[in-house]
C-alpha cells in the first residue's frame, strides 16, 4: 500500500520560510516523480513543482524562484523548501506521484496534505 506522509506545515508571517516534507512508502521511491501540489482555499487544484528520478527539478511560475524540491532516496523523502512566502501560498499542500499536469493535474497517488498558512 503506497502511503504519503506530509509535515512541516503551519502558520508563517509573509516573507518567511517553511520546510515541507513527505515521507514515502509501499513504492520504489528512487524511480518515482514526485510532486507537490496546493489548493487553496475555495480554488482548484494547482501543480507547485516537481522531481523526476534524475533530480530534474521542476516548478509552476508563480513559485519560480522562491520554492526548490528535493529529494533524498535513502530516506524515501522528498522536500519543499519555500522562502519569501506570500499571502497567496497559502493553501493545503499534498505530496503527489507520477502526476501529469498538462492541461490538468492527475495524480497516481496522494498524500493526506498539510496546511500553510502565510498571514500577518
Amino acid at each position: 500500500e503506497v502511503q504519503l506522509v506530509e509535515s512541516g506545515g503551519g502558520l508563517v508571517q509573509p516573507g518567511g520560510s517553511l520546510r515541507l516534507s513527505c515521507a514515502a512508502s509501499g513504492l520504489t521511491f528512487s524511480t518515482s516523480v514526485m510532486s507537490w501540489v496546493r489548493q487553496a482555499p475555495g480554488k482548484g487544484l494547482e501543480w507547485v513543482s516537481g522531481i523526476d528520478s534524475d533530480s530534474l527539478t521542476y516548478y509552476a511560475d508563480s513559485v519560480k524562484g522562491r520554492f526548490t524540491i528535493s529529494r533524498d532516496n535513502a530516506k524515501n523523502t522528498v522536500y519543499l523548501q519555500m522562502n519569501s512566502l506570500k499571502p497567496e501560498d497559502t493553501a493545503v499542500y499534498y505530496c503527489a506521484v507520477d502526476c501529469i499536469v498538462v492541461p490538468g493535474t492527475s495524480c497516481d497517488y496522494w498524500g493526506q496534505g498539510t496546511q500553510v498558512t502565510v498571514s500577518s
